[in-house]
């Protein structure tokens, strides 16, 4: 293993574009020397060539300039390594995901791609981790038709990858009687609507000009991306936003509510926090910038970052606000080297003061201070819960996000009944689970039986811990930037950690797991208490001493480590941690407590004992037939597991003794 020395430092809406925009004052374009996908996008005509020729051409592939401006509409071209063939062409295919603000699925859009993943996919869908879905594995000859399926189905892909505005997330637990829940859900949809691409071009290449579904967005909306401000749109173009060139980078944003991470809001390159008064009335938004995972392979001037608090806004302000930040990185932001193009590069090398000052030269106002916060509390929303208003909901955990039929694990079978039974509309999480909503209290029982029959598990403490809190990406075979497995990988490594955490009596340990097959950080490994990166082929970097509610970022600990080796390497960081941990201490919080200094000199000088293995569920006690079956009766009418109530049986016989 080789050690590292040291770290570096809405609901989808389709509406007409408008293109009369009134304005103050044009922004600049880039005029320096730019790398050549600048050049794509500004010779693109607004993101329709070359690509539109293209797929009007009998080929299997899009050429590289067509495959750059296929990502702004939400596809990737894939190769499938797996079936790579000397001599032969690459078993190309692509993957289309979906821009959905805050994680909204609709039963009608869940169909749709349930269908289409059977059609013209792989047989499965994908929860990404920033709560869209994927479809993998269409061919060029169907790219078509799945898109106007989506599109047509109140979905879109338009701006789900690319050098602009992401998906924005959300909390995405359900609440009707918390109105803080409610303003995160809202401001994520306007604010996906304010940053969502104008060009025509989507809706020409796709679905021959016809907009499909048209719905009016709030007229605040159009009144502030209408509204110029001191220099924050362009002047009679597609893109009063944008401009021909669109952003450096990809441009990620989120919503949340005091307290709750369940989106990893230190991750984005905007996030607003929702500050409401007493009464549930909506004051503004605290706002953090400049977060970002993506690192490049070997280039250490790359890093992780987490966002700072830049201030406090009010609500009338946070429009503006957002065009701010926007146009701040757009003129301003690296088109040089796109590795160095993200936000959070601009804020490091000018500083949080001078970033600010620019974002408040284009908001035109101070920005006032970050109020304070209660601490943030990462959530899985796994389970059965009240919404609020007599409706229920239900988290289910998905391993990997992987939608999926396999052996006696039928995932995608138990959704599809479900929502062909009870057209149920979704929220999909930024740990790449699920949540049912708008639940009768009356169905409950038919969606557990559906859950039970296709081997389902609803209870979130039946759910293995180590794969309750951990992430992958999908890496190989599909992703051209994989360097090592991910996905495939994780569920084998995670039964291996688990084994060495029993053998040391440390059994219901939670650890916040991630890994990706490359340093881009999709799972956002370097938010967890261990990170997984792939560095080569079987090796990963590995870092230590994230928190468990991503507040923390992770460092570098082992620059490669072999898969081989994991056990070794594992085990005594795992001793030291069960010998020196203070109360409610995680591995994660220990690891930085204690420092990578310390860690290494109890490794170097540990010395592994011999011990008998302990098998998991070792202990066993017999008991009469007759008392089995009230037992496993009991089970079934409580819906908890047998071991449960005789753990409670024995507690309360000891209790009394």
């Amino acid at each position: 293993m080789e050690r590292i020395t040291e770290t570096p430092a809405r609901k989808a809406k389709l509406v007409p574009h408008l293109i009369f925009i009134a304005m103050v004052k044009t922004p600049v374009s880039p005029t320096r020397k730019v790398s050549k996908l600048e050049k794509i996008k500004e010779s693109s005509n607004f993101l329709r060539e070359p690509l539109k020729t293209q797929l009007l051409e009998d080929s299997s592939h899009f050429s590289e300039d067509a495959v750059q401006i296929l990502k702004f509409h939400g596809s990737y071209q894939q190769d499938n390594r797996d079936n790579r063939a000397k001599g032969q062409e690459k078993d190309y295919q692509f993957m289309l995901r979906t821009r959905n603000p805050g994680g909204f699925i609709p039963a009608q859009l869940y169909s749709t791609l349930d269908s289409l993943s059977d059609e013209y996919g792989n047989h499965t869908l994908r929860v990404t981790t920033r709560q869209g879905f994927q479809v993998h594995g269409i061919l060029k000859q169907n790219l078509k038709a799945a898109i106007a399926a989506i599109v047509k189905s109140m979905g879109s892909t338009l701006g789900a990858c690319g050098d602009l505005n992401r998906n924005v997330m959300a909390p995405p637990a359900p609440y009707k009687n918390r109105p803080d829940y409610q303003y995160a859900w809202e401001y994520a949809d306007n604010i996906a609507d304010l940053l969502r691409p104008q060009t025509n071009a989507y809706y020409e290449i796709w679905l021959d000009g016809e907009k499909a579904i048209s719905a009016e967005e709030a007229p605040e909306v159009t009144a502030a991306r209408q509204r110029n401000g001191n220099g924050t749109v362009f002047e009679e173009t597609e893109e009063p936003l944008y401009g021909q060139h669109y952003m450096p980078r990809k441009f990620k944003c989120s919503v949340t509510v005091p307290g709750d991470n369940s989106i990893d809001l230190y991750t984005h390159d905007v996030s607003l926090v929702v500050m409401i008064d007493d009464s549930g009335q909506l004051e503004g938004f605290n706002v953090l910038t400049g977060g970002g995972m993506g690192r490049t392979h070997n280039k250490e001037e790359t890093f992780p970052r987490l966002a700072d608090p830049l201030g406090y806004v009010d609500k009338e302000d946070v429009y503006d606000l957002i065009k701010a930040i926007l146009a701040t990185q757009r003129d301003y932001g690296d088109r040089t080297q796109r590795r160095h193009a993200r936000m959070k590069y601009l804020i490091e090398d000018w500083g949080l003061d001078k970033f600010k000052a620019q974002v408040e030269t284009y908001l035109g106002k101070t920005i006032e201070p970050f109020k304070p916060l209660p601490d943030w509390q990462y959530q899985d929303y796994l389970g059965w819960h009240e919404q609020g208003d007599g409706q229920l909901f239900l988290g289910i955990s998905i391993e990997n996000g992987r939608v999926k039929d396999e052996g006696s694990f039928q995932l995608k079978t138990a959704l599809k009944k479900i929502t062909d039974e009870y057209a149920l509309p979704m929220r999909l999480t930024a740990n790449h689970n699920l949540i049912l909503y708008e639940i009768d209290p009356e169905h409950k029982a038919g969606i557990e039986s559906i859950l039970l029959h296709c081997g389902i598990v609803t209870e979130p403490e039946r759910i293995d811990s180590l794969t309750r809190y951990s992430m992958a990406c999908p890496a190989l075979p599909t992703c051209g930037l994989a360097i090592t497995e991910s996905e495939r990988a994780l569920p084998g490594i995670l039964d291996r950690i688990q084994g060495v955490l029993n053998n040391l009596g440390l059994e219901g340990e939670k650890i916040v797991i991630r890994m990706t097959g490359c340093p881009n950080g999709c799972a956002r490994p370097y938010m967890a208490e261990l990170g997984f990166v792939g560095s080569a082929p079987g090796m990963y970097q590995i870092w230590l001493g994230g928190d468990p509610n991503q507040t923390q970022l992770a460092q570098p600990y082992i620059n490669k480590l072999a898969d081989q080796d994991i056990e070794k390497f594992l085990e005594p960081l795992f001793v030291y941690f069960q010998q020196e941990k203070i109360e409610q201490e995680s591995f994660g919080q220990f690891c930085h407590r204690v420092g990578f200094e310390a860690l290494r000199s109890f490794s170097e000088t540990y010395k592994p004992k011999k011990r008998r293995r302990v098998r998991k569920n070792q202990h066993r006690v017999s008991i009469s037939d007759p008392m089995f079956a009230q037992l496993k009766q009991a089970s079934q009418a409580e819906n908890r597991p047998m071991n449960h109530i005789v753990q409670e049986a024995l507690k309360a016989y000891f209790g009394k003794q």
